[in-house]
């Protein structure tokens, strides 16, 4: 329902859609950040009429968002719907998108566990069935796993402090973007929401792990992180996700990395370099990594690798994913020492406790 009581500024959708964004791809302007911001609020708030606002989604998707414009929903969101609750832990902040994966095996939740097992504290998030994708995510391969998801966020920044690694639902910290499911859902294709929801950081977290389709656009989110206001996260990872979830393809995956000094970074603190699964041994494919059952299969796979009962390629991605979550907290000073660190944990029993825990708490 629109709120009739709050004043906006001067651009209702309708005419940022026929003066600003909506000519065009190759004609479109950008937005200033205080139009975008008034956008965001008056989308949160109820306000525009449901073809308007679909029309304003599809025009921001042929134009494409400018990382201020984007930095400006971020902050939107972050003022005016998610709702923060931060453990005394410094977590990673595990950002994947939200509509899931539907040919392959979830690691996340495997590798966060491992992670934590050695050291580093993990938060991820995510909603349930989000559209358009409406695939399975975080959130179900926990539930496959007897682990309580529908938790507020305070219950989920002790989950963090208590086990070590933290799960944060969305309809509980941000209300007002699980509020356009349905308006996202009747669009059919995705929309800048999708984008910007990763970024909610419920944990107030100072390092984020992100993953996206193309270097460039993972370049993008690291520019939107800079240019936020609101943003806690000082560190960040992103990198070429399999189906562009948080998870390291096998072969070659390409990770942008802000900040860094030097030659090897570009006018804006990033860089980028390669991880080869090949380089530590790992004669996987992606193909060896493919489920039909994304939810339950997932599960299973977790806690036979954390308990030891599986050593192949699902237990290779597995290390190799919760070391790029230990280097990216900095607790490892490169992948390999991290790897050793996933590793010493599998085999120590130590992971396999942290899985018990979790499902204990």
């Amino acid at each position: 329902m629109a709120q009739a009581t709050r004043d906006y500024g001067e651009w209702p959708l309708k005419r940022l859609v026929t003066e600003v964004v909506g000519s065009g791809p190759k004609s479109a302007d950008d937005m200033t950040r205080e139009q975008a911001r008034e956008a965001f609020q008056r989308i949160l708030g109820g306000e525009p009429d449901h073809t308007t606002l679909g029309s304003f989604w599809l025009a921001n998707r042929w134009k494409r968002n400018n990382p201020e414009e984007l930095a400006a929903y971020v902050d939107v969101m972050a003022e005016e719907s998610v709702v923060t609750a931060e453990p005394d832990a410094d977590p990673v902040d595990c950002g994947a998108n939200y509509d899931g994966k539907g040919r392959s095996a979830i690691l996340g939740v495997a590798a966060g566990v491992v992670a934590a097992a050695a050291g580093t504290p993990i938060v991820v998030h995510s909603g349930d069935r989000v559209p358009t994708q409406k695939q399975d995510a975080y959130k179900h391969v926990l539930d496959e796993l007897g682990v309580r998801t529908e938790l507020d966020p305070q219950e989920s920044a002790d989950m963090v402090d208590d086990v070590g690694f933290g799960f944060y639902y969305q309809p509980a910290f941000n209300p007002g973007i699980d509020a356009l499911f349905d308006r996202r859902d009747q669009m059919g294709v995705r929309t800048f929401v999708n984008t910007v929801e990763t970024l909610a950081n419920p944990a107030n977290a100072s390092v984020h792990l992100g993953s996206f389709y193309h270097l460039a656009f993972a370049k993008k989110m690291v520019r939107t992180l800079t240019e936020s206001e609101t943003t806690s996260v000082e560190r960040a990872l992103f990198f070429q996700g399999m189906e562009g979830y948080d998870d390291v393809r096998p072969g070659e995956t390409i990770v942008a990395e802000w900040p860094v000094e030097g030659d090897d970074a570009d006018e804006d603190g990033i860089a980028d370099f390669e991880i080869r699964t090949g380089d530590y041994g790992m004669d996987i494919e992606s193909e060896d990594l493919g489920v039909e059952d994304v939810a339950a299969e997932s599960a299973a796979i977790t806690e036979d690798v954390l308990t030891g009962d599986r050593e192949d390629g699902f237990a290779d991605a597995v290390a190799l994913n919760a070391a790029l979550r230990i280097y990216a907290r900095e607790d490892a000073d490169s992948i390999q020492d991290g790897l050793d660190q996933a590793r010493a944990a599998i085999d120590d029993g130590s992971a396999a406790d942290t899985l018990d825990a979790l499902r204990s708490f």
